[in-house]
């Protein structure tokens, strides 16, 4: 079967080499660079211990310097699933959501056309290039040098003039090219007048535009006249080109992203050319139009996290909410985007002949993550003084996060805003109100600690061994019943993923395991990635020990019993305690009967999530609303409520 000409370019450039591989070996995360797309592995193809097996992510190929296995993502499907070419183009083409065109007889006819209008190109823009050189582009070449690009500048991007009257038409059909071919590349149209053809492109600087493999496939034309209409003008959609799906500067841009340069994405030509210029020679612009979906595919198989580095005008402003809008259902662990906003009423180039390259590097340092942005979208120059303008912000901010497909992404999302809501609405520093609010609300707390039973304080010496936090305990268990009864781990992903390690350890293994969840042995997996010691630390716990989950393992129904029963403790405990905090912090404005109402649903939670539990019964209490809390969180609850009622009878006596 033939495909038509450019899908398989297509296909190779959506997909990530490293993500297709990486179903089939276990990275060496110590030769490894993921952020750079260096991977290295033991090869898939050869019996061996050493990762000699690499893959270069950027490029799309990879080699065994043991067995000499090369290729790109569709020999490796061939080669190991063990199927014909046409297949292993099938499987990728449906993982990168593209359809299968049918088949085209005449597949080759059409590659070697775009080879014929590719070499139109080029002579295009030798013809350009010449251009620029004569006395009719004298005021090109003064706009050009007042920009600060010398000759040898000029030279290296290929920069050229088109003239006013006989231009690229006359030159290339002079030459023998047809006229046909000339309008396919989209040089050139016919008159709606009908008076024959004209040039697309006249009295303008012409920038070549070129794909990744460094093939001219379309022009930028800047305009001369400072009057025109159109300062700008790309290349119509041609076979070759489709702005929509390429960047200014790709190739070498991807290149210098390889050698650990910052990705940065500017908003046009120029731009492009003095920050490369100046230093950041991985610098991408789209062309002519806001940034595609396609584009910021391309942008995270050349950088996990691209800059968007766009002008401080109100246009660059919406040119950059417009991008978090698209981004966010794209959203994926390991793939995001940073802002650097210029100064107001400046671009990069600007900046970088004013200030310096020391500015420009001074404003990618301090790039704002994209949360931050959406905030800023969301709040700057409103004013929320009542209830509904509250709740009209959180809906548009619930709206916004729930475009987001990436259920751990969409729930640090959504803690990052909660904070930024807390710290709007809070007269005091979160930190410093969290401080005052576990240390000093409570005046017996200490007292407290005294008073518990002989059992809990049995409990409390154990704990001292570990993280002294019955949150340890249970993130412990939790992640060592998915290690010894892998079947039912997949059940709960959701719940991993959401859950907040408090230990660096038990971080570590969290990551780790949700990387090999679909392995045929995750611990297997996770040893040979971080070493055998975490999961023996992890293991060797006493309470890990002799957890019945752990100790008949490989029993499914035990497994899933316990794991559901400890992710409801561990989210009722953690949800509690954020309540009484959030609550103690709330005393700081006016107490109203939301505060009372909140606590009552967290210990209801807690009630809910602890029945069954075999706990010391002495060390509980029952609330006032039925549920179980321990007994110092039944006194510090009703301490909490004493304050609140001192509060409204202070505010009635008032009023």
């Amino acid at each position: 079967m033939s495909l038509p000409p450019g899908f398989l370019d297509e296909l190779r450039t959506r997909l990530s080499l490293g993500q297709v591989v990486g179903r089939k070996v276990i990275w060496d995360t110590r030769k490894s660079n993921q952020g750079k797309g260096d991977l290295w592995a033991p090869c898939p193809f050869h019996q061996e211990k050493t990762a000699s097996f690499h893959v270069d992510d950027r490029k799309g190929f990879y080699y065994c310097f043991g067995c000499h296995a090369k290729g790109d993502a569709i020999s490796f499907v061939r080669e190991t699933e063990n199927v014909d070419f046409m297949e292993a183009v099938k499987i990728l083409a449906a993982e990168a959501g593209m359809p299968v065109p049918a088949s085209d007889p005449r597949a080759q006819e059409k590659a070697d056309h775009r080879s014929v209008l590719v070499d139109v190109m080029e002579q295009a823009v030798q013809f350009h290039r010449l251009q620029l050189q004569t006395g009719a582009a004298a005021e090109a070449r003064d706009y050009l040098e007042r920009r600060g690009l010398s000759a040898d500048a000029q030279a290296r991007w290929d920069i050229g003039f088109a003239p006013g009257n006989t231009g690229a038409l006359e030159h290339l059909t002079g030459k023998g090219v047809e006229a046909k071919l000339v309008i396919e590349a989209g040089l050139a149209a016919e008159s709606d007048r009908g008076n024959g053809l004209y040039n697309r492109f006249r009295d303008r600087i012409m920038f070549p535009i070129r794909d990744a493999r460094g093939r001219a496939i379309g022009f930028g034309g800047r305009a001369m006249d400072p009057n025109h209409p159109a300062k700008y003008y790309n290349s119509p959609e041609t076979t070759l080109f489709d702005k929509g799906r390429s960047l200014y500067n790709h190739g070498p841009a991807r290149e210098a992203a390889g050698k650990g340069k910052p990705l940065i994405v500017a908003e046009g030509y120029m731009d492009v050319i003095a920050l490369s210029e100046a230093g950041f020679g991985a610098t991408v612009a789209p062309l002519g139009t806001a940034i595609t979906e396609d584009q910021l595919r391309l942008l995270w198989r050349i950088a996990p996290e691209p800059i968007i580095a766009l002008d401080g005008d109100k246009a660059g402003l919406r040119a950059a909410m417009r991008v978090i809008d698209i981004a966010l259902p794209l959203l994926e662990a390991g793939k995001s985007l940073r802002f650097a906003l210029m100064p107001e009423g400046m671009d990069p180039d600007d900046l970088i002949k004013t200030q310096g390259a020391g500015a420009m590097q001074k404003l990618l340092d301090q790039a704002i993550p994209m949360v931050q942005l959406l905030w800023q979208r969301e709040t700057d120059g409103q004013v929320f003084d009542s209830p509904e303008r509250k709740a009209a912000l959180d809906k548009a901010l619930r709206e916004k996060i729930n475009l987001i497909k990436d259920t751990s992404i969409r729930g640090h999302y959504g803690q990052a805003i909660k904070d930024l809501r807390w710290a709007l609405f809070s007269t005091r520093k979160p930190g410093a109100a969290r401080k005052a609010g576990t240390r000093n609300w409570n005046p017996k707390q200490e007292a407290w600690k005294r008073e518990v039973s002989p059992v809990a304080a049995a409990r409390a010496s154990a704990l001292a061994a570990g993280t002294a936090d019955e949150g340890h305990l249970r993130e412990a268990v939790i992640l060592a019943t998915m290690m010894v009864t892998p079947a039912v781990a997949t059940e709960f992903e959701t719940a991993l993923e959401q859950m907040d390690c408090h230990d660096p350890l038990h971080r570590d293994v969290q990551a780790a395991l949700l990387r090999h969840l679909d392995a045929e042995d995750p611990a297997k997996a996770i040893n040979a990635e971080l070493g055998s010691e975490p999961l023996e630390k992890l293991l060797a716990q006493n309470h890990v020990a002799i957890s019945p989950a752990v100790r008949r393992a490989g029993d499914v129904d035990v497994a899933r019993l316990c794991l559901a029963e400890e992710f409801a403790k561990l989210v009722a405990r953690r949800g509690h305690a954020r309540e009484i905090e959030d609550a103690v912090e709330d005393l700081s404005g006016v107490a109203d009967e939301g505060v009372t109402w909140r606590l009552a649903q967290a210990s209801a939670a807690l009630d809910q999530a602890g029945r069954g539990d075999n706990e010391d019964r002495a060390e509980y209490a029952v609330g006032e609303n039925g549920a179980r809390m321990k007994k110092d969180e039944q006194s510090a609850f009703d301490q909490l409520l004493d304050q609140i009622n001192f509060a409204k009878g202070h505010n009635r006596s008032k009023s």
